[in-house]
């Protein structure tokens, strides 16, 4: 993550680390609209640094469903934001990961 400052690197490397840990192993990097992305089936969640926060984007139905375990964090319509230096718990994290891809699997093939 060159050019972002600390503590956003850190809690972005370690935010990183858990949502690769919950992917499937064939999920790949990439960076979509400008910030880093993890493509499964298309895209899955986007997660980025700003200056005074971080974001992790894993749709609207995914914070929906997982909102009595978001009170205490901002969230908008498919959006996390917590500051630099309170980031999310990271099993937290490994379940709307989980969560976003089970949404994706399910999806009928065309």
């Amino acid at each position: 993550m060159p050019g972002v400052p600390e503590p956003a690197r850190s809690t972005l490397n370690k935010l990183r680390a858990a949502i690769r840990s919950a992917v499937p192993p064939e999920a790949t990097e990439t960076i979509s609209y400008r910030i880093p992305a993890f493509k499964y089936k298309g895209i899955l969640l986007w997660f980025a640094a700003f200056s005074n926060h971080c974001s992790l984007f894993p749709t609207a139905a995914v914070v929906e469903a997982f909102k009595d375990e978001l009170k205490g964090f901002s969230t908008s319509k498919g959006t996390i934001h917590f500051p630099t230096d309170k980031p999310l718990p990271i099993a937290l994290v490994k379940k709307l990961v989980k969560a976003r891809v089970a949404q994706v699997e399910s999806k009928k093939k065309p």
